[in-house]
């Protein structure tokens, strides 16, 4: 793990140290959605507490189960290709499953060498961790404005394609917000299938758009094919329902790689306790909260593109801003020291495409900004942020 950097929030508390902020601080750093809990995840807590008292099952209850399959189903317009019993399992929260996926399902060798996970660039720092604890070899391909802010995984070399083992996604993505078409994702599982590798989607935001509902993993290969091979999905209700606090996801997809993922945590993966699978379920099972939330989010785009302009560009989905200030880094240092306002530099997410060329990290120009915080404190956070980068 020596070749995994400090994460993005450490390397923020360094950059910041103790600088004073101008202003009355204000964070938009972290994606940790704020809002308040709705009674029934409390009253599915409570009527459930007692079963704290037992150890819960990997696979989760029943209702659980046919809560999970049954949202899939229904969001992703799949028919019914969901069975509760092969295809889906509930997760502590996404990022331990994003994390801990490939260790069952990853080879020792892939054409006589280390097995490549490739991964967008920036990315989700999890996905790093995960591939070099399971000893594989990462590649980082750049995701840029040239790029649709999505990677090019067909751009790649046939020979690295070769020793691909599998791949991440993210639709819609973190920092940048772009959504994955079905074009997009029909050459993403031809070249699975060509190169024999696994789809890893990370989906936590694809209940989060502002136009229409994104194209997402599962619908797209059912449309393709009929069937869901070579893929695993991943959604959390720390996005969906804005319940970060739960540390409940799910994954769902290839009834034979859920079968290998389920072997493994019987042994090694987190548990989640069974007052949280109700809760779990009870959210699974009500759009109107979504709906809610989602229309909160749209509000705040709003704000932002009044107040910035063309400083901005429009993400599809997600609650991110990918700002292009020239200097993420800087700007960051600038709007604390100036306007009391934390945000990411969009480097601390990244790498450099050429080693020691720090311009040629793909997040180098950029700042991401998260609109999680209520309408009337983002709405103030953002005329810093528009006087700080003027």
């Amino acid at each position: 793990m020596s070749a995994l950097p400090p994460g993005p929030f450490a390397q923020l508390a360094a950059l910041l140290g103790k600088v004073e902020p101008g202003k009355p601080p204000i964070s938009l750093s972290i994606g940790d959605p704020q809002g308040a809990v709705p009674g029934f995840i409390t009253e599915a807590l409570a009527r459930e507490a007692k079963s704290f008292g037992t150890y819960p099952a990997i696979t989760g209850t029943e209702d659980w189960r046919n809560a999970a399959a049954s949202w899939l189903n229904t969001r992703f317009a799949l028919g019914g290709k969901i069975d509760p019993e092969k295809h889906v399992l509930p997760l502590a929260g996404t990022r331990e499953g994003l994390f801990s996926v490939l260790f069952p399902l990853m080879p020792l060798a892939k054409n006589g060498a280390r097995p490549i996970v490739a991964m967008p660039n920036p990315f989700y720092q999890c996905y790093a961790a995960g591939v070099l604890a399971a000893g594989c070899e990462p590649l980082y391909v750049p995701a840029t404005e040239e790029t649709g802010f999505l990677p090019d995984y067909a751009a790649l070399p046939k020979a690295t394609l070769d020793r691909i083992g599998a791949v991440y996604i993210c639709s819609p993505s973190n920092p940048e917000g772009a959504v994955a078409s079905e074009s997009y994702w029909k050459t993403l599982f031809e070249l699975a299938e060509r190169h024999d590798f696994i789809v890893l989607a990370d989906e936590c935001y694809a209940d989060i758009y502002f136009d229409e509902p994104p194209i997402t993993a599962l619908t797209a290969r059912w449309k393709q094919t009929g069937g869901i091979s070579r893929l695993l999905t991943f959604h959390s209700l720390s996005k969906r329902s804005g319940l970060p606090g739960l540390r409940s996801g799910l994954v769902a997809g290839c009834g034979l790689l859920i079968e290998k993922f389920r072997g493994f945590r019987n042994v090694a993966g987190p548990t989640v306790p069974t007052p949280v699978l109700a809760a779990s379920a009870a959210a699974l099972r009500d759009e109107n909260h979504v709906a809610a939330n989602r229309a909160a989010y749209a509000q705040k785009l709003a704000a932002a593109e009044r107040i910035l302009g063309n400083r901005m560009c429009r993400p599809e989905g997600g609650f991110f801003l990918w700002l292009k200030t020239g200097n993420g880094e800087q700007t960051a240092l600038r709007l604390w020291q100036e306007q009391g306002v934390r945000v990411l530099p969009g480097a601390y997410m990244g790498r450099e495409i050429t080693p020691g060329e720090t311009q040629s990290n793909p997040g180098f120009s950029y700042i991401r900004v998260a609109l999680v915080s209520d309408l009337s404190t983002i709405m103030t956070a953002l005329e810093r942020v528009r006087s700080g980068t003027l």
